[in-house]
């Protein structure tokens, strides 16, 4: 079960990072650590600064660099208009999906 899980999971990375952006720039252990307080959101940093990295390179992110209070410099995040309108779609295939698996379990599927 742990596999499938973890798959399922990381089928929700980009779709759970954006959704933290949306309440406004944070920085990656910022974003790990708002996914951790939701149950089955329990995300690693070795699978979300991947996906950071290429939503920036992507140009969906917008990305700043500050001294930190301690340790390295801190890579702030920030959704652009592209990620809105790209986190729109994602929430409105997310809520086609959820509807019709819900749908299926509750066994009012074909």
């Amino acid at each position: 079960m742990t596999a499938w899980v973890t798959q399922l999971r990381k089928g929700l990375v980009e779709l759970c990072v954006l959704a933290v952006l949306r309440k406004g720039e944070a920085y990656g252990y910022q974003i790990v650590d708002g996914l951790r307080s939701h149950r089955g959101l329990e995300l690693t940093e070795s699978t979300v600064y991947p996906v950071l990295s290429r939503l920036a390179k992507e140009g969906l992110l917008q990305v700043r660099t500050e001294a930190s209070p301690s340790g390295p410099p801190r890579r702030y995040y920030r959704m652009t208009p592209a990620s809105e309108k790209h986190y729109q779609q994602m929430t409105s295939q997310w809520k086609d999906i959820y509807h019709s698996l819900n749908n299926l379990i509750q066994g009012d599927g074909r």
